[in-house]
């Protein structure tokens, strides 16, 4: 069974026009790391992640400025926005006025009387209301009880705020339980999957630089969405956000989740290869930034890994000393020198996608 027809279905949530749980697709979203009272280059960081084919995104507000800011952003950008919110549910509360399509919350360092005012604005307004349960953040006294921030801490933190939002009448709900411990992470997802029907946002926190962060999210993410669980996904990477929807694409892929974006092979080289295959992924790899279509590439060092191996890609490259030979579905259809590889490539590539 796939992970797509195993997929647990869950009650879906409208923020602003994406649909999140349900028979939705998974959807893949990412945060800003600029200063959001810098309007343009708040602006700039979304648009790029928009350019890559990130579908929500989320800004921090740490004070009422940023808060007035998301105003300005909103009109700019072409996806909806979630409001990072700590402490103070007044900046919830401007946040939704200003514009954002819902906020991330942790009820539980908001005092009660804060978040019914929150789920009062959001209620009128058709706002989703993330609960986002972090290991850092955890209520001491769940803690406490359980030893530290276990799976089980996580769940009880998750339920027992699931419950207050309920009590209030609100169930626009989205749910994340995340930890930088990989394991923590995927219990703490399977114990809440069997006792709520909330959609939840997957993502390993503090995950580290792009290598670390890719390893930990695809083992974290990529379990629980084999095993059904997860309606939207963040890959945490410290650097820039952009390189985030790569990997998170990719994770999606490889389980055939969802089939966008060019999916490309390569060979990971030996004494056989004659050409800087390292560098020509890289280029191809620039070139295709943002593209949507479903296409199949493989570049491969020499004539034994391809296109023999990679008989089933839609298009590639096996390269020899100073030429390469250009093939499509494993049959060779030009010889051509290697400064031509990636001209060529993509002229090829561009044609194909104009043709589907």
């Amino acid at each position: 069974m796939s992970p797509v027809s195993r997929r647990k279905k869950t009650k879906p949530v409208f923020l602003g026009g994406v649909q999140i749980g349900g028979e939705a697709p998974v959807v893949v979203q990412s945060m800003t790391s600029s200063d959001t009272r810098d309007v343009s280059a708040t602006v700039g960081q979304i648009r790029e992640l928009e350019d890559v084919g990130c579908e929500i995104v989320r800004v921090a507000v740490p004070d009422e400025a940023a808060a007035a800011a998301i105003h300005d952003i909103k009109d700019q950008i072409h996806i909806p926005l979630i409001a990072d919110i700590h402490f103070n549910h007044q900046l919830a509360l401007l946040a939704m006025r200003h514009g954002a399509d819902g906020v991330r919350i942790n009820p539980g360092n908001i005092p009660p009387d804060g978040i019914r005012k929150i789920v009062r604005l959001a209620g009128e307004n058709s706002k989703v209301i993330r609960i986002g349960i972090n290991a850092g953040s955890l209520e001491k006294e769940i803690a406490g009880r359980y030893g530290g921030p276990t799976a089980g801490a996580l769940v009880e933190s998750a339920l027992r705020n699931i419950r207050l939002l309920e009590d209030m009448g609100f169930d626009a709900i989205k749910l994340s339980l995340k930890s930088s411990d990989v394991a923590t992470t995927i219990d703490a997802y399977r114990l809440i999957s069997e006792q709520t029907d909330y959609p939840l946002h997957l993502g390993v926190t503090e995950a580290g630089t792009l290598v670390q962060a890719a390893i930990k999210s695809s083992i974290g993410i990529g379990i629980l969405l084999y095993e059904g669980i997860g309606d939207t996904i963040r890959v945490s990477v410290t650097g820039r956000p952009d390189q985030e929807i790569g990997v998170a694409y990719g994770i999606l892929r490889a389980l055939n989740i969802r089939n966008i974006g060019p999916d490309i092979i390569s060979c990971p080289t030996c004494g056989r290869c004659e050409i800087d295959l390292a560098g020509l992924v890289g280029k191809v790899e620039e070139e295709l930034k943002g593209m949507k279509t479903p296409l199949k590439i493989a570049l491969m060092g020499c004539v034994v890994n391809g296109p023999g191996e990679a008989a089933e890609a839609d298009i590639g490259i096996a390269g020899g000393r100073g030429v390469g030979m250009l093939f499509k579905k494993g049959k060779i259809v030009n010889k051509i020198r290697e400064e031509e590889f990636v001209p060529v490539l993509m002229k090829e590539i561009r044609k194909m996608v104009n043709d589907r």
